[in-house]
């Protein structure tokens, strides 16, 4: 059996395991939640080491930092993609939502998954978003919105990609792209098995709007 096959294969069990049906979706390789409302994770205080951030970005306002245990990661959002997308994630960022959430969920070679404040996979900010597939490619440092089998579940989750997948293409809505920082993704502690759940999993430490910390 090939990796996408064996990858696909281990998936599907653990989304099964969760109790979400996506035996009829496109990609049950892709990266999926089940959203509702679930109590923020504890909030971490803002860092110094964001103050030392100098990235050229075409719009401070449509980028964020992720700060990580390793470094900082810039990510420029894409508003001409997913205008309603990119605005609910400014809002949770300015919120303080995402600070101390784990990234549940890493699969090496494919993708790290976070946003969820329970760090369970199952759980999101309790508003969904409706779908925003557009043509944009899946590529290494990729931002997509994770999602249950309905296209309009996406809610505060997202993955980084870390390598290319093609099979996500139009199926899930892109946020944005890593344009800085990309090698302190590849050091997020990876998950065991296919499903990629993690033990001790690693954390943003905060995530702030670039125009917010500059």
């Amino acid at each position: 059996m090939s990796k996408l096959g064996m990858i696909a294969l281990a998936l599907v069990m653990v989304v099964a395991g969760c109790g979400e049906d996506t035996t009829k979706s496109e990609a049950n390789t892709a990266p999926v939640t089940v959203s509702e409302t679930a109590p923020e994770a504890a909030k971490t205080p803002e860092s110094a080491n964001l103050k030392e951030i100098n990235v050229s970005v075409a719009d401070p306002e449509n980028a964020i930092v992720i700060e990580l245990k390793d470094g900082n990661v810039v990510i420029e959002l894409a508003p001409d993609l997913a205008p309603n997308h990119v605005a609910r994630i400014k809002e949770l960022a300015r919120d303080g939502f995402y600070d101390g959430i784990v990234f549940h969920r890493v699969i090496d070679g494919f993708m790290a998954q976070t946003g969820d404040p329970t760090g369970t996979g199952t759980s999101g900010s309790g508003k969904n978003l409706d779908a925003e597939f557009t043509d944009a490619p899946f590529e290494r440092g990729t931002i997509g919105m994770a999602r249950s089998s309905d296209p309009n579940s996406a809610d505060s989750q997202f993955f980084i990609n870390f390598a290319p997948a093609p099979h996500l293409n139009g199926q899930y809505t892109v946020l944005g792209k890593v344009v800085s920082g990309m090698e302190f993704v590849d050091m997020i502690k990876k998950g065991s098995g296919g499903g990629g759940t993690v033990t001790d999993p690693d954390k943003m430490i905060s995530m702030k709007v670039l125009a917010d910390i500059q």
